[in-house]
């Protein structure tokens, strides 16, 4: 005990020794909760000494224990029995946490009424309780039962705990501590500082003031700050759930911040809110305090930043105050993203609104996850089933693109003082040019598809022009698993677009383009495949190969024709010039000459197959597979559907038709 504080007492001044005694209550908390800790992670450690075992070094110098033998309990204890535990020190740890536990008291024995019935009674009841139910821990042996009961986060069957005791009193503190606060600090609740702790307490709620007004009319963000020894100490209580705070220590240029939360997600996500910055993770993974057999935890991480001056602290300061605004309500944000995207992007997209000072309580002020269900139902043709998702329909950018529009617009919308029925309209008729827009993204499905169709038809080229060289039989065989994955690849881009068509209205044109370029695929994978099926030395001098090859030809000149059309008709529904109306008329009129000449040249194959005979006799039309040329040259292999792969792909004609009957029209 002080001088100062002794002679106040003296004076029957007790009153002035409230705010002490209220820091000193804070400090036996931190303490509390960390001798809680040490008992669980000694037992955790008994129970799996193989394991890697913490020190608790951290946490132990964050709660101002300034014992460092107490860094060598976890790792020396050891079961003697079942559900009993020899953990060194122990009779100490247990003497001094119920000691902590009623330094938290002497705040309230000040200021609280102590009849029957009143708070300060029941705490006294509780503590009196627990401590003669506490083990006398002969030999520092301790019964198992009694720290899983001690620890203990949530009431079990009834039964109180140590943990629970500190928790009501950690609150009572705090309620104690608003009504004695006589200073304001930038809107801070304090008492007991001086000129260099103002200054502190001003930068961190700098920040905080600026992103603030971002939680809309949600509760939370009271700051108190007060100086406990040699440290600044203030705490924020974020938002209305009970283990969710933040202290923050400044001692001279060290700034140490302990964040407690119950949503692991939420943990890591403030800790990479602070990436770039000097900030120092200790034990990032987070600790668990309380038990665990319930369920009910919560986690703990401490970091610690270093700072070279008293600006880089009061930086940190101020991108710490305004950080925390993004942490009320962003496990029931992430959740409310669910049915729109995937987890991963929902995380990202409530970095990115955090990033941009834009903050996630503007979607959810709005209505959350129904504001975007009642857009899609008045834009989306049809209802969604279960399950389905927006990204499923707009595809992922465009859905995160979106999503990024909600979040700013309602923010932004409602901080500007805009109406909420005015901002849902606003946010449903975006989304109704997302949908108009899926013409272009269909547009560019179909020419990704085009695109594998020339792939595949080139393949096929090169294969046939190859047939009878050193070496073609492997790579051919190489070509027709790539064939094949191309192929797939195509199908996955049908069934992705046959989903959007049943949501949009006037987009059945492109899934039929994108039908009829899928036989195509099929018919060019098909006979990349029948090609392995030849010999490996075939004679080169078979009647059969020119005309094959000459289809060949064909098919790529067309499959490259089909690009080219489709190309130019993503730039026609932006608007054309005529050299682009022009390119695609020409591209058309290409696909139009490779569908004829490619008649002739199957007529050819057909006939040059069927002067090919068996032991003397002619070739019959079922007898196309694996048959060989009286000049023991080549395996046709049903090579003949080589032949019906152009014809599939140029009914692709039929469905450019109209358009460029239209474009001549307009032209004239």
């Amino acid at each position: 005990m002080t001088a100062k504080t002794t002679i106040v007492r003296e004076l029957e001044q007790d009153a002035l020794l409230v705010p002490e005694l209220v820091a000193a209550a804070l400090q036996a908390n931190d303490r509390a909760k960390y001798y809680l800790g040490l008992l669980q992670a000694a037992r955790a450690n008994a129970e799996a000494p193989d394991s890697a075992a913490t020190d608790l070094a951290v946490e132990r110098r964050a709660a101002g224990v300034v014992d460092e033998a107490l860094d060598h309990v976890v790792a020396q204890s050891e079961r003697v029995s079942a559900g009993r535990y020899r953990i060194p020190g122990a009779g100490v740890v247990i003497e001094r946490l119920f000691a902590d536990v009623d330094a938290m008291l002497a705040p309230l024995r000040q200021c609280e009424p102590s009849g029957n019935g009143s708070s300060l009674s029941s705490f006294e009841r509780r503590l009196h309780q627990l401590s003669d139910a506490a083990p006398a821990a002969k030999d520092d042996v301790v019964p198992g039962p009694w720290i899983a009961a001690a620890t203990a986060s949530q009431p079990r069957d009834g039964d109180d705990s140590v943990h629970l005791l500190v928790m009501g009193l950690h609150k009572a503190i705090n309620r104690l501590q608003e009504r004695l606060s006589r200073e304001t600090v930038d809107g801070a609740r304090c008492y007991g500082l001086s000129d260099d702790d103002r200054a502190r307490v001003s930068a961190f709620m700098r920040g905080l003031n600026r992103t603030a007004r971002l939680k809309f009319d949600h509760p939370g963000l009271g700051t108190t700050a007060t100086r406990a020894g040699t440290r600044l100490v203030l705490q924020n209580d974020i938002g209305t759930t009970d283990a969710h705070v933040v202290v923050i220590h400044v001692e001279g240029l060290r700034v140490t911040l302990t964040y407690t939360d119950v949503h692991i997600q939420r943990l890591e996500f403030f800790q990479r809110m602070f990436d770039g910055s000097s900030v120092a993770w200790h034990d990032t993974r987070s600790r668990r305090l309380g038990s665990t057999s319930d369920g009910s935890v919560f986690y703990l991480c401490i970091g610690e930043m270093q700072g070279s001056d008293l600006a880089a602290v009061d930086e940190f300061l101020t991108l710490l105050g305004s950080r925390l605004v993004f942490l009320i309500d962003w496990n029931r944000a992430r959740k409310r993203l669910r049915p729109f995207i995937k987890k991963r992007d929902a995380v990202a997209l409530l970095a990115w609104a955090a990033a941009e000072d834009i903050g996630h309580r503007g979607f959810l002020q709005l209505g959350g996850e129904q504001l975007i269900f009642d857009a899609m139902e008045r834009v989306a043709k049809t209802p969604f089933r279960f399950g389905e998702r927006i990204d499923d329909v707009l595809g992922r950018e465009a859905a995160i693109e979106y999503l990024r529009y909600v979040f700013r617009t309602a923010s932004e919308g409602l901080l500007q003082g805009r109406s909420e029925s005015l901002l849902r309209e606003v946010i449903r008729t975006e989304l109704f040019h997302y949908f108009q827009s899926l013409g272009e993204r269909m547009l560019d499905r179909v020419a990704d598809q085009a695109a594998l169709v020339v792939e595949l038809a080139g393949g096929l080229r090169d294969g046939l022009l190859r047939l009878g060289l050193p070496g073609a039989h492997a790579k051919l065989v190489r070509d027709a698993a790539r064939a094949k994955a191309w192929e797939k690849h195509a199908d996955s881009l049908v069934i992705e677009t046959r989903k959007l068509v049943a949501r949009t209205a006037g987009t059945a044109v492109y899934l039929r383009l994108m039908e009829v370029a899928d036989d195509v695929a099929d018919g060019l994978e098909e006979a990349a495949f029948h090609l392995t099926l030849l010999p490996e030395q075939p004679a080169r001098d078979s009647d059969v190969l020119p005309p094959l090859r000459r289809l060949g030809e064909l098919l790529f000149a067309g499959s490259r024709d089909l690009v080219r059309c489709v190309e130019t008709a993503r730039h026609l529904r932006r608007g054309a010039e005529r050299e682009d109306m022009q390119a695609f008329l020409a591209a058309v009129d290409g696909i139009v000459r490779v569908e004829h000449e490619t008649d002739e040249v199957e007529r050819q194959v057909t006939a040059a197959l069927r002067r090919c005979e068996l032991g003397g006799q002619p070739l019959r039309e079922g007898d196309l597979l694996s048959l060989d040329c009286s000049d023991g040259g080549i395996y046709a292999g049903r090579l003949a559907e080589v032949a019906e792969a152009p014809e599939r792909e140029l009914a692709l004609v039929a469905s450019w038709r109209d358009a460029k009957a239209g474009a001549a029209r307009a032209s004239a």
